[in-house]
C-alpha cells in the first residue's frame, strides 16, 4: 500500500538545508497563543475590564513556563535492520530508534517509514507518536518476516518533532533507507550422476581415466612404476604372477551456470506462494551451486542478458557466499532494452565445463543460444524454468486460443532442441539432473569419428 507523502523522498542530489533557516518554528498553536492573549490585553486596556487581562494571564503565562527553555539540537532517526544472514521466510526485526540530544524533552514525536512490499513488517503502514525524554532515545520495534529474496530498503524515515508544550516544532527530519539482505532458500537438489568430464587435477568426481583414486577399475599386471601397496595378493598368489588393482583418478569439474533474463512470466507470490521464473531461476541456481561447491568443484555463474554480468569460478564455502550475494542482483530485461543477437562469446565457457543453463525459453533468442552451445561441442543441460500455471492475463476471448498454439508452439521448439541434442527437462528439485547428466556423461565417453 502506498503512502501518503508524510515521508519525503531522499535524493542525493538534493541540496541540503540553508544553515540560516531556523530548525524549530513556532506552531499554530503558538500564533493562536498570542494572538488570543493580545486580544484580550487590548480589549481588557481599551474597555476598562480587568476580568479580560486577568483570562489573557494564564495564556501568557503558560507561554512563558513552556519557552523558558527551548531545544536547540534537531531529534536523530535512525533506522535498525538486520545484518546477519536472512533468508526467504526467515524472521526480520527492524527498528526506529528517536534520540534526542538535547536537554529539553520531547513532548510528541510522529515518526514514519516507508517498507519494501516484500517484507512484512506488521504495523510499519502506520505513524508511530511517542515522548522521549531529555538525553534519552525511544525505539520503535517491527519484527517481521522476508517473503522474497532480494535487496529490500526499510526507509526513508522521516520524524516531526514538537516540544515546549506544542508551542514549537522541528523541521521533518528524514534518514535514508536501510538495506536489508534476503537470500534465496535453496531447493533441496543432489545429483549422484557421475560428471561428463573432469578438469582438474584433484577432486571428487569418479574419473574415466585411470590414476590415483578411490574407485577400483580393475585388476591387471604389475607394471614398472606402480606402487607396492597396490598389489592385490590374492590375484599374485593364484596367477603367481604380480596384479596391481587399477583405479579410476579422482578430479574435481567446473560448472558454469547460465542464467537467461531475457524475459519474466508467471506471478511472484513469494516464499509460500506461486512462483515465477525469476524465481525458479534463483533458487534452483542456488541449489545447484550450494550442490557442487559442497562436492569441492568450481562453479561460475553468467547471464544471458543486456548486462551480461558473470562470476569468476571458485570453490568453497566463500564462493557459495558470493554467489548467493551476485544472485541477489538477478533482474529480468525491460521491454525497452536493444536487441543484440549474442552477448557473450562461446570461447568464454570452458569445453569441459558442464553448463547448466536456466531458461524459459519464452524468447527465440534463447533457443539460439542453446544450439549454438550446443555446435560448438559444450556439455550442456536445460533446465525449463516457466512456471506450469504461467498465463498471459487475458485481454479478449480470443487471449486463451493464442496461449494455446503459442504453448504448443514452445514445445516444438523444446522438441527440436532434443532432436539437436540439447536435453531439456522440468526443474523439480532434488534429482532433476540426473537423468540427463547420464545421457551427457555417456555422450562424453563415445567414441568421435576422427575426419581424415
Amino acid at each position: 500500500m502506498d503512502l501518503r507523502p508524510a515521508v519525503p523522498p531522499v535524493h542525493s542530489d538534493q541540496p541540503a538545508a540553508d544553515d540560516d533557516t531556523p530548525r524549530w518554528a513556532p506552531t499554530r498553536a503558538f500564533g493562536r497563543t498570542v494572538l488570543l492573549t493580545g486580544l484580550l490585553l487590548v480589549l481588557g486596556v481599551a474597555l476598562g475590564r480587568v476580568d479580560l487581562v486577568l483570562l489573557a494571564a494564564p495564556f501568557a503565562l503558560g507561554a512563558a513556563v513552556h519557552l523558558r527553555r527551548r531545544p536547540v539540537s534537531a531529534p536523530e532517526v535512525v533506522i535498525e535492520a538486520d545484518d546477519a544472514y536472512v533468508v526467504e521466510g526467515g524472521d526480520v526485526t527492524a527498528g526506529l530508534t528517536v534520540v534526542n540530544p538535547d536537554e529539553v524533552g520531547y513532548d510528541l514525536v510522529v515518526v514514519r517509514t516507508l517498507v519494501a512490499p516484500w517484507l512484512d513488517l506488521p504495523g510499519s503502514d502506520r505513524p508511530f507518536a511517542v515522548t522521549v525524554a531529555p538525553g534519552l532515545d525511544h525505539v520503535v520495534e517491527l519484527p517481521g518476516t522476508a517473503r522474497r529474496w532480494g535487496r529490500h530498503n526499510v526507509g526513508p524515515a522521516a520524524a516531526r518533532v514538537a516540544a515546549c508544550g506544542g508551542l514549537l516544532a522541528c523541521r521533518p527530519v528524514v534518514t535514508p533507507p536501510r538495506g536489508v539482505r534476503v537470500y534465496p532458500v535453496t531447493d533441496p537438489f543432489r545429483a549422484d550422476e557421475a560428471m561428463p568430464r573432469a578438469a582438474g587435477l584433484v577432486g571428487n568426481h569418479r574419473s574415466r581415466r585411470p590414476g590415483e583414486g578411490g574407485e577400483l577399475a580393475g585388476v591387471r599386471v604389475f607394471a614398472p612404476g606402480d606402487r607396492l601397496r597396490r598389489i592385490d595378493w590374492r590375484v599374485s598368489l593364484r596367477t603367481r604372477s604380480l596384479h596391481v588393482a587399477s583405479t579410476l583418478s579422482d578430479r574435481d569439474a567446473e560448472v558454469v551456470l547460465l542464467l537467461d533474463v531475457l524475459g519474466e512470466a508467471g506471478t511472484s507470490g513469494g516464499v509460500n506462494g506461486t512462483a515465477s521464473v525469476l524465481d525458479t531461476t534463483v533458487r534452483a541456481a542456488a541449489a545447484i551451486a550450494e550442490h557442487y561447491l559442497h562436492r569441492g568443484d568450481r562453479v561460475s555463474l553468467l547471464e544471458y542478458g543486456a548486462a551480461a554480468r558473470r562470476l569468476r569460478g571458485a570453490t568453497g564455502r566463500r564462493q557459495y557466499l558470493t554467489v548467493l550475494e551476485w544472485l541477489l542482483d538477478v533482474r529480468a530485461d525491460g521491454a525497452d532494452q536493444p536487441s543484440y543477437e549474442q552477448v557473450f562469446g562461446v570461447q568464454q565457457i570452458s569445453s569441459n565445463a558442464l553448463v547448466v543453463v536456466l531458461t524459459p525459453l519464452v524468447d527465440p533468442r534463447s533457443a539460439e543460444m542453446l544450439a549454438r552451445l550446443t555446435q560448438s561441442g559444450r556439455f550442456l543441460v536445460a533446465v525449463d524454468t516457466l512456471p506450469a500455471a504461467a498465463a498471459p492475463p487475458e485481454r479478449s476471448a480470443w487471449t486463451p486460443l493464442a496461449h494455446r498454439l503459442w504453448k504448443m508452439e514452445r514445445d516444438n521448439t523444446v522438441g527440436q532442441l532434443r532432436e539437436h541434442g540439447v536435453p531439456v527437462v522440468a526443474w523439480a528439485g532434488a534429482g532433476s539432473l540426473d537423468l540427463v547428466l547420464r545421457d551427457v556423461a555417456r555422450l562424453a565417453s563415445a567414441p568421435r569419428a576422427v575426419g581424415r
